[in-house]
């Protein structure tokens, strides 16, 4: 799993180390609260980096059965106030990074294996009252379609 350390993905490897699991977490920066759960973790995996993703991926000696793509960063701005290195940031991570991580991993991933993308409902293209962050709604959508694509 990628983004383990904290949110979402911190509950997610509770959840899954508590039926039995084994859970291995890729982040920037591990948290107490994830190292408390026992899941192995590989701290300092810049997601972005195509060098820091395969050295993960090399280090990982067995197969995959679960590869979940959870990491992920939210930076608010509106349209009178964006932020395009923020914005381009955000796809980096959110849209790319998904991509770039399972490419690195599909070795790895047993046969029937299932990759998973965690986004958000505001990347839906059909459901989008709220408007605003810009970003970080395009980078779910473009994550989105990088899920169906897969």
């Amino acid at each position: 799993m990628t983004g383990g350390n904290r949110g979402i993905g911190l509950e997610l490897v509770r959840q899954l180390m508590a039926r039995g699991d084994e859970v291995i977490v890729a982040c920037r920066k591990s948290s107490p609260e994830l190292e408390a759960t026992g899941a192995e973790i590989h701290q300092n995996v810049e997601l972005t980096e195509d060098d820091s993703v395969a050295a993960f991926a090399g280090s990982l000696a067995g197969k995959i059965d679960i590869l979940i793509n959870n990491a992920g960063i939210l930076t608010s701005e509106s349209l009178d106030d964006l932020d395009f290195e923020r914005m381009r940031r955000q796809y980096e991570v959110n849209a790319l990074a998904p991509l770039r991580v399972t490419q690195a991993l599909l070795p790895k991933i047993n046969q029937g294996g299932k990759v998973a993308i965690v986004t958000s409902r505001v990347g839906s293209m059909a459901d989008n009252g709220s408007g605003g962050n810009y970003g970080y709604r395009m980078s779910k959508a473009a994550a989105n379609m990088a899920g169906v694509n897969l």
